[in-house]
């Protein structure tokens, strides 16, 4: 172990497990990660590899017992039968049946319905009323003669959730650990290693906890598919619940006016809503109604009577576009349903996280390291929600006067939330807190700015605070100094007016900007300069050995402009194959702009021993390039004809290629410090030939 890990198992021993166990123990059980870590928690919340390996053993012993598989329930009921009694874990929801006046249990995996639950237990752990909640069961059988009378008896029930929590101690363990420290313990409890992430990202992966500490909070966060953003809210905390954005109904979220029943928001801390984002989703505008005042006011009206709740609510979904070409064409809620992509609906979101930020997860993401179990740490947070540090910044800092009062709140609970997560102990430095208050104002700026695109009436606010000195700080989100032209709408007159004033390419930024790029959550970005070339018909021929060869120069000014690219080359198999196919998709996103969208389809041969393989670094590509606007596809070629090699586009080239895109000879591949590595010109080629055949633009279809 680091001595990092020792110094965690020192200070919370018995409340931590190895992060690499889960995989250990899951095996094919589809059981949420704070299940399988509240038996690790059991077992094997200690540092010593001997009982760490027994408590494995036990653990999916276990697992293998109890747990029940729904491919194996009816041999699961048999037992049952046999044994007379057997403990089962499994997911257990009840209703009341109100013609007998009983509450009756399902078994999700397990398959039995109707089974009678005292109202004792069912008071005692109300969530099992809506959702369901998993637990570990003893089930009895015993047969009747009445048809009426189920054969199952629920002996006991007892809901996996940790007992010991003492948040005084919690906390006076916080002040052993830096920041930095504590941060990373935070990343490897929600089960990422901390050396692959930077301060921003990690500042992004702890927001997403915010909602399970901070009472009627509002998050959301749109961007590019595997990026983990569900995983906090359907893995982390038996507090939260995730439910598909397209099942949400009035009775369901709030309340039935038919039975009086309370919905989601009555029971749980943190309701989440996956898949938010589609278009074409049908939505019921009665819905996105009482939302709206939920949101706003945290009640809602069932007739004549106002009820109150506490969940908080996330919303996360996935982007078809890339931001400039949002910003360009629309805004960063484009992807929401058009009865949720309302002005009114949107600035009640507090704080919105940028989700094309955060890296899409690899297998070298996840952490080996120890961290909380997470049960324990959800239940910290839970404690946490009764506290109130949205004021901690306020012996520092003041924020500007133009901050509406929705904007501060917004501004306060996303504060309050990092505050709780960061420095349960209250006492942080002014750089620190600092930090924070810029993250909390960015991600209320990122919704504000969207609104304004949205709506015209909401008044341009200034997003800034002032320390005790008395001067003003800005704050400015990423994608703002990346993409300036786009993310401020102006008049064609104003664009004119700025272009006047500006030179093309500015190499010192301005004191505001500067101030931005100090802080963990800005960063300014200077453009590439423009290329230029004149195309013609032409054939090259490039020696053995020749370097100064690169896919830039090669094909960079043919692609420029081009809507749909189809690459055929039979050869695209091996990893340093893939790697050329990668180099070109970086070229075309060089030379495309960064608002336009370019459809890239390869054709190839599958590899007959490693097509798997050879399917996933295709699909890693694919994904790899949509955060850049890059829309890639293929195809295997199962004629067993297809020779040629060659690059078309729809703007009327052809680049033949007598060797494909290996065109490179070999080079050490895990070198970072090797110039061949890291720069194609420096690399020697093999012996090869280009020819660029002008065609009709209509020449490249799909």
């Amino acid at each position: 172990m680091s001595e990092f890990d020792d110094k965690i198992n020192q200070h919370f021993a018995g409340l931590v497990v190895r992060k690499d166990l889960v995989k250990a123990v899951k095996g094919n059980a589809i059981v949420p990660t704070y299940v399988l870590e509240y038996l690790l928690g059991q077992y094997c919340a200690t540092n010593d590899e001997a009982t760490i390996q027994t408590g494995i053993d036990t653990v999916k012993e276990i697992l293998r017992k109890h747990y029940v598989h729904r491919n194996e329930a009816g041999l699961v009921r048999s037992t049952i039968k046999e044994k007379g009694r057997h403990k089962v874990i499994d997911r257990i929801s009840v209703s009341l049946n109100d013609k007998d006046d009983v509450y009756e249990a399902e078994f999700s995996n397990l398959g039995i319905k109707k089974v009678l639950i005292d109202s004792g237990t069912v008071k005692a752990h109300q969530k099992l009323l809506v959702g369901g909640v998993w637990c570990i069961a003893d089930l009895e059988y015993e047969h009747t003669e009445e048809k009426a009378v189920t054969p199952w008896i629920l002996a006991s029930l007892k809901p996996i959730q940790i007992s010991r929590f003492e948040f005084d101690g919690y906390v006076e363990a916080r002040k052993q650990f830096s920041t930095e420290e504590w941060i990373d313990l935070l990343i490897q409890s929600i089960g990422f290693n901390p050396q692959m992430f930077g301060k921003r990202n990690k500042l992004l992966q702890l927001i997403r906890l915010i909602p399970f500490c901070e009472r009627n909070y509002n998050l959301i966060e749109l961007g590019p598919k595997g990026t983990g953003k569900s995983h906090v809210y359907s893995e982390f905390s038996p507090h939260g619940i995730l439910i598909s954005g397209g099942e949400v109904t009035v009775p369901k979220l709030f309340v039935s006016n038919s039975s009086g029943k309370l919905g989601l928001v009555g029971y749980w801390d943190v309701v989440a809503f996956d898949e938010f984002a589609g278009k074409q989703k049908k939505v019921d505008k009665a819905l996105v109604d009482i939302m709206k005042n939920y949101m706003a006011n945290k009640s809602f009206s069932r007739g004549v009577e106002t009820l109150g709740a506490e969940a908080s609510m996330v919303f996360v979904g996935n982007t078809d576009h890339t931001v400039p070409y949002m910003l360009k064409h629309s805004d960063l809620f484009d992807p929401l349903p058009e009865k949720f992509h309302d002005s009114a609906f949107l600035d009640r979101v507090h704080s919105y996280i940028p989700g094309w930020e955060v890296d899409v997860i690899r297998g070298e993401m996840f952490s080996t390291g120890y961290g909380f179990v997470v049960d324990y740490l959800a239940e910290i947070l839970k404690s946490l929600r009764s506290h109130d540090f949205s004021d901690r910044y306020k012996k520092h800092f003041s924020l500007s006067e133009e901050i509406s009062t929705r904007d501060r709140d917004g501004i306060n609970k996303t504060f309050s939330g990092l505050m709780k997560i960061l420095y349960p102990q209250g006492a942080a430095t002014e750089s620190e807190i600092e930090d924070l208050l810029r993250a909390a104002i960015e991600g209320r700026k990122r919704v504000k700015d969207q609104l304004l695109r949205i709506d015209s009436t909401y008044p341009e606010v200034r997003f800034a605070y002032e320390g005790k000195d008395g001067q003003e700080k800005l704050v400015r989100t990423l994608e703002e100094d990346e993409y300036p032209n786009q993310y401020h709408r102006r008049l064609p007159i104003e664009v004119q007016s700025q272009a006047a004033e500006s030179s093309p390419i500015t190499a010192t930024p301005s004191p505001a900007s500067t101030e931005a790029a100090s802080t963990p959550f800005a960063a300014t970005i200077s453009p590439p300069a423009a290329v230029e070339a004149v195309l013609k018909e032409q054939h090259l021929v490039f020696q053995e050995n020749q370097r100064g060869v690169s896919f830039d120069a090669l094909f960079g000014s043919y692609l420029a402009g081009a809507k749909r690219i189809i690459i055929t080359d039979p050869y695209m198999r091996l990893f340093h194959q893939l790697r050329n196919l990668m180099d070109l998709m970086e070229t075309i996103s060089k030379f495309k702009g960064p608002d336009e969208e370019v459809a890239v389809h390869a054709v190839t041969v599958e590899d007959e021993f490693n097509g798997d393989r050879q399917s996933e670094n295709l699909q890693k590509i694919a994904d790899a390039c949509q955060s850049v606007g890059i829309q890639f596809t293929w195809a295997y070629d199962t004629s067993g004809t297809k020779h040629d090699r060659d690059i078309t586009t729809d703007h009327g080239w052809k680049i033949a290629l007598s060797r494909g895109l290996d065109v490179f000879q070999r080079f050490e591949l895990n070198d970072a410090f090797n110039f061949a590595n890291r720069m194609q010109q420096h690399r020697q080629s093999k012996e090869f030939n280009v020819t660029y055949v002008r065609m009709k633009p209509e020449g490249v279809k799909r």
